[in-house]
């Protein structure tokens, strides 16, 4: 269908104007006048408040605290400073290295099982960090069977590593956290640098040598992409290293909130993570340096993979297994095992019971969080389809900037955003009703929405962005405003994408802990803080069956995304 005087014309592409626009000698009339301007307000008004916590701990920076940072510098802050950088480098590596050398070795060859570890190997990314501690902790730790078994063979005061310990929690957090480096290294070998590894080595090069001077360059990007990643997930941790007796930056802004609940303290040192967090970025730009991806007719037919047999296949398939038990495997079993045995168990009662309602408080908000993210992730995607106005997409990228920021970092903006409304709403006689302020459920959603709106979004621009322009524009020219486009056209065809979008905010809600820990109302626990009490308790056992549900409902994404690795294995 055309568009004719009395109808708006057809966009030019993705990125256009939709059908708000309309020919000079055509005179709009008020309602498509006010839907024109409201789609880019809604984008800036959606940027205003994702940035509104940032704006207000930076604003600290005009009036900075002397005191406090001179107390911290005289006391905790070198210490947790070189602690950090200790734990961001130890993991950057540790995951650099193990997921790189995961991805070729499933990718260039074929080996005994390599079909299933290929995909099976993306699984230890649904065990939160938190949660591998513990179990480590339980089973290797100084009152675990592992050294009771050792000190009993060796004698009372043989030696044994120290588990809790910088080294400790540097290899927990590489076993949960390689597979970010892993997909995304084993995606540019399968769309990208097949080909020219092939080319490379029918050129005469080695695998030592392609790999060198071909392989290695192309999957720069890809790698640095995944170990800023890693390092940001590092970074905002505060169980895991807790556990380990690690004092890092994220810890102590825990120590300030907690310990004196003084907010403008705590807000001085956010500033601090939040600086730390830039510095990772600024360091994972770098190591991509100006290397981009880069394929003649688009993706490549990925690596012809060589078999191995004999002693060779063989390692190779227990080399995959020697990293899958320690990091998925065993500690799911061993949660499994302790939470049949508490539940049998006679002291087990009581927390089972009480099990139904951390789980529902769990999933109240996970499901008020994926609907608050998708509902911004639609209009967000709208603002794009029905404006061209330049700044409103930038707003939509300044939309997204929430998932770069560290937990507590988040929480602690957020909590200065809400008190500055509050005393602005004061001014005018009304004021947030309750403890909006300082710990509720409304600063919670508020601040997870900020955190996930960037995947949602993701998600949900996918799906939309797929439905062709000539639909939009013939929804347009029979007299639909963009809102009706929207409900009647848009969402039912991206009802996919929406739920996939809903599915991943959830997913990622049940599992976050730093910003729940500093937010939560009064006597409001989750799963995840559950887990974290008991576990910092030692009562091991007793925290299996709130860590086994948080594993099992992250497996939803894990297991699509390893169904999606799995055909990239099937490719030739």
């Amino acid at each position: 269908m055309s568009a004719t005087a009395d109808a708006p014309p057809r966009p030019a592409g993705p990125g256009a104007a939709a059908a708000d626009s309309a020919p000079r000698s055509v005179q709009l009339s008020a309602a498509d006048r006010v839907s024109a301007a409201a789609w880019p307000a809604v984008a800036v008004l959606a940027a205003a408040l994702v940035l509104a916590p940032v704006a207000f701990l930076a604003g600290g920076l005009l009036d900075p605290a002397v005191e406090v940072w001179q107390q911290q510098w005289r006391t905790r802050l070198p210490g947790e400073l070189l602690q950090t950088a200790g734990l961001l480098v130890g993991v950057g590596v540790g995951t650099v290295l193990l997921g790189g050398a995961l991805a070729w070795l499933v990718s260039a060859y074929r080996f005994p099982g390599s079909r299933i570890l290929a995909w099976a190997l993306v699984a230890p990314l649904a065990v939160p960090g938190y949660v591998l501690g513990f179990v480590v902790l339980s089973v290797a730790g100084y009152t675990g069977p592992i050294q009771g078994s050792w000190r009993a063979a060796f004698g009372q005061t043989a030696r044994f590593a120290d588990v809790e310990s910088l080294g400790g929690a540097i290899v927990v957090f590489t076993l949960v956290l390689y597979p970010y480096v892993y997909l995304l290294a084993r995606a540019a070998l399968a769309d990208q640098a097949g080909t020219a590894n092939d080319v490379a080595r029918s050129l005469g090069a080695g695998p030592v040598e392609a790999m060198r001077r071909v392989t290695g360059p192309l999957l720069r990007p890809a790698i640095a992409a995944g170990a800023g990643l890693v390092m940001m997930e590092t970074l905002t941790d505060y169980a895991t290293v807790q556990y380990f007796g690690v004092d890092t930056v994220s810890v102590g802004l825990f120590r300030i909130w907690r310990g004196t609940f003084d907010r403008d303290a705590a807000a001085e040192f956010a500033i601090l993570l939040l600086v730390v967090a830039l510095l990772v970025v600024a360091v994972e730009r770098a190591l991509r340096g100006r290397a981009r991806f880069g394929q003649a007719g688009g993706a490549g037919a990925g690596m012809t993979p060589r078999r191995l047999t004999g002693w060779r296949g063989a390692l190779a398939t227990v080399t995959c297994l020697a990293v899958l038990v320690p990091a998925f495997l065993a500690p799911v079993t061993q949660l499994g095992v302790w939470a049949v045995a508490e539940a049998a168990g006679p002291r087990g009662t009581p927390l089972v019971s009480r099990f139904g309602g951390y789980l529902a408080n769990s999933l109240v908000l996970a499901v008020t969080a994926a609907v608050a993210c998708v509902v911004v992730a639609v209009l967000l995607a709208n603002a794009q389809r029905f404006s061209s106005w330049r700044p409103g997409a930038l707003a939509v990228r300044a939309a997204t900037a929430g998932y770069g920021l560290p937990g507590p970092v988040l929480a602690i903006g957020v909590v200065l955003a809400l008190v500055a409304l509050d005393a602005a709403l004061g001014l005018l006689g009304w004021g947030l009703p309750g403890a909006v302020a300082t710990g509720s459920f409304v600063g919670l959603v508020y601040a997870y929405t900020i955190r996930f709106l960037a995947p949602a979004l993701g998600a949900v621009e996918a799906g939309i962005g797929q439905v062709p322009d000539e639909v939009t524009a013939s929804a347009r020219s029979l007299g639909r405003r963009p809102a009706g486009v929207l409900a009647a056209v848009h969402l039912p065809l991206a009802r996919t994408s929406v739920l996939t979008a809903a599915v991943i905010v959830g997913i990622d809600a049940i599992k976050e802990l730093p910003i729940v820990l500093l937010l939560r109302p009064f006597g409001f626990d989750t799963l995840s803080v559950w887990t974290y009490n008991l576990a910092s308790e030692s009562r091991f056992q007793q925290a299996a069956l709130p860590a086994l549900a948080i594993v099992a409902v992250a497996l939803v994404p894990v297991l699509a995304l390893a169904g999606y690795h799995r055909r990239l294995g099937s490719r030739p």
